[in-house]
């Protein structure tokens, strides 16, 4: 069975750098490779970069980093978005192996 995973979009690397770090000490889960989106509408954004940071986990550890890692970003630049997907099926896991940091 995979693992739970929790997604939280945040503005900005700082944000996320924050909130990885607050949710992987609020939890026992891994934080997998970022990933980010430029938007067409970046320039009327607070910070012109959406930033996914990715939990994996159990359940519980998921949310718990989900939630800390709400916080944490909120103090920073803000959320745009966060869900938990509690057993994800193979084909969200070939498309949450994807990110776009080491693409131009």
């Amino acid at each position: 069975m995979a693992s739970a995973v929790g997604m939280i979009e945040v503005y900005g690397l700082v944000a996320a750098f924050v909130a990885g770090d607050a949710g992987c000490k609020a939890a026992n889960v891994t934080l997998e490779a970022f990933d980010k989106n430029k938007p067409a509408n970046a320039d009327s954004l607070p910070v012109p970069l959406i930033v996914m940071v990715k939990f994996r986990g159990s359940i519980e550890d998921v949310k718990a980093a989900v939630e800390a890692a709400e916080v944490a970003a909120n103090k920073v630049s803000g959320v745009i978005a966060k869900h938990v997907i509690a057993s994800p099926e193979s084909g969200a896991e070939k498309m949450l192996k994807l990110n776009g940091l080491d693409k131009n």
